[in-house]
This record gives structure tokens, C-alpha cells and sequence, in this order.
């Protein structure tokens, strides 16, 4: 069986090292895995109401990939059975004219998850040494100065009992251009296609080395990256299911004690 520290970059990491379409998670027919994730999802639900009740941590699960990667497809699936009121989502856009006025992490302090709360980031805080890497808009000194205060923004983040769970969903470039021409060929589908995704994809190898130099920069003890094979969605979802519920059981979350007071009471 895989662990997931296979799956955890080091400092010499290389993101080709990584089969996107490989399924180490997958095990029995496509239906025997349906099951898997739908027991996953409800096994989730009911970590996520242990969290909830105890309410003095927290767990981030942030999802990073190339567009179609599957980002609204692993929430969707993976929290299928999980209650909405403990489990909050927030989309990461293009910062507006208010967050670029301030530091680059301002706009991630008011979203991180509130005391017994299950967070989950759709894109991040990486966006912002991302594609400005990409583009050109800082050099090399300031973007090791943005991993820098990046890992130590994760280490207050978990100084402070949130558990970070950071996974870089990866999508091959034939299964990218799949996708997209999905996308571009069914009308229901063309409101998730932008023009933009195809500068992005222009762009492939350059992102590709951007992901791989901040994957090693950036994935810590304390806030490791897992680089998740995601051509194959149900196993994408399985994975990430398996290692939420892994995580979430190490924290070793219990029920409060009783309350002494209802002992014997009875309803009228």
C-alpha cells in the first residue's frame, strides 16, 4: 500500500518524478471505489462534527493546480456528505485594487478557519508567487523573500492550532488539453472555459518549474505538501479523501464529556 510521504516533495524534488495519471490509491472496480469515497466522505462528516464540538483547532485543506486540475471537483466529491455549516470554501480570484494595496497575505488572514472549523482554499496564497513569478512582475530575490514569509505565515497558522493540509493537484498537459476542449465543446460546459486559460497553458513549462521551485521551498514539517496525481479524477478524490480522514483521526478529536446535568432528564 502507498504512503502518502511518497508523495511529499524534498529539496531536490522534480515534479516529473510524479506519473499525473498514475492511481497508487485505487484498488477493486470503479463501483467498489465509488464506495470507498462515499464512505470517506461520510466518515469526514463525522471527524468534521468532532472538530466542530471541541472547538479550539482548526484544519486548512488547500487545493493549488493548473486550471481543470480539478479543484471544484475534489470539494464537491470529497465533501459530498459533510455538513455546509462546518465547512467553509473560499476561491482565491485575482487580487482586487483593495488586497493590492496591502501585503500580498492580507487578504489570507480574513479567511483562515475560524475555531472548530474545516477551511477550504480554492487556489491560495500561492497564487501570489505563482504568476507573478511567471510573468515577470518580481524577480528571483523577491520571490524567495515571498516563500519566506509564506512558511512563516504556515508556521503561525499552525503555532495556533490549525492543522495545514497543502495539496498540488497534478494534471498532465494532454490531460489539461482534453479539458479544456471539453469545455470549448459542450454549451453547458462553456461558462468554465475563459480565454485566459489558454495564455496560461502557453505557459505550461514555465509554471511547471514555477510549482516545482516553490513545492520544495515551501513544503515543511509542519506544513508539507502532498503532489497529487489528478488525470484520473476518481482517484484524485480518493486519494485526498484518505488523506483527510488520515490526518483529521491523527488529531485524535473526541466528543466533550457529558454534561453532568442531563443525567436522568427527561423531555416533557
Amino acid at each position: 500500500m502507498p504512503r502518502f510521504d511518497d508523495f511529499v516533495p524534498g529539496k531536490r524534488f522534480r515534479l516529473n518524478s510524479i506519473d499525473p495519471a498514475a492511481t497508487p490509491f485505487s484498488k477493486g472496480s470503479e463501483a467498489e471505489q465509488k464506495g470507498r469515497l462515499d464512505a470517506l466522505a461520510a466518515r469526514l462528516d463525522e471527524l468534521q462534527d468532532l472538530l466542530h464540538a471541541n472547538g479550539g483547532r482548526r484544519v486548512l485543506l488547500v487545493l493549488q493546480g493548473m486550471d481543470t486540475s480539478g479543484k471544484d471537483g475534489t470539494i464537491r466529491w470529497v465533501f459530498g456528505r459533510t455538513s455546509p455549516l462546518g465547512v467553509r470554501v473560499h476561491a482565491f480570484k485575482a487580487p482586487t485594487e483593495e488586497e493590492r494595496a496591502r501585503d500580498f497575505l492580507w487578504r489570507c488572514h480574513a479567511v483562515v478557519p475560524r475555531a472548530g472549523e474545516l477551511a477550504v482554499w480554492n487556489r491560495s496564497h500561492y497564487e501570489d508567487v505563482l504568476v507573478p513569478t511567471v510573468e515577470g512582475w518580481i524577480d528571483r530575490e523577491e520571490t524567495e523573500r515571498r516563500y519566506t514569509h509564506i512558511n512563516h505565515f504556515e508556521q503561525l497558522l499552525t503555532d495556533t492550532h490549525t492543522v495545514l493540509i497543502k495539496c498540488m493537484l497534478h494534471i498532465s498537459k494532454a490531460e489539461q488539453r482534453r479539458r479544456l476542449q471539453q469545455r470549448i465543446d459542450d454549451p453547458a460546459k462553456n461558462w468554465k472555459f475563459a480565454l485566459g486559460d489558454l495564455d496560461a497553458r502557453k505557459q505550461w513549462d514555465a509554471y511547471q518549474k514555477a510549482y516545482e521551485r516553490l513545492l520544495r521551498a515551501t513544503s515543511t514539517k509542519h506544513a508539507p505538501w502532498y503532489v497529487i496525481p489528478a488525470d484520473d479524477k476518481l482517484h484524485r478524490n480518493l486519494m485526498i479523501g484518505e488523506l483527510l480522514v488520515e490526518r483529521l483521526k491523527a488529531m485524535k478529536l473526541k466528543a466533550p464529556p457529558a454534561n453532568p446535568a442531563l443525567i436522568g432528564l427527561k423531555v416533557s
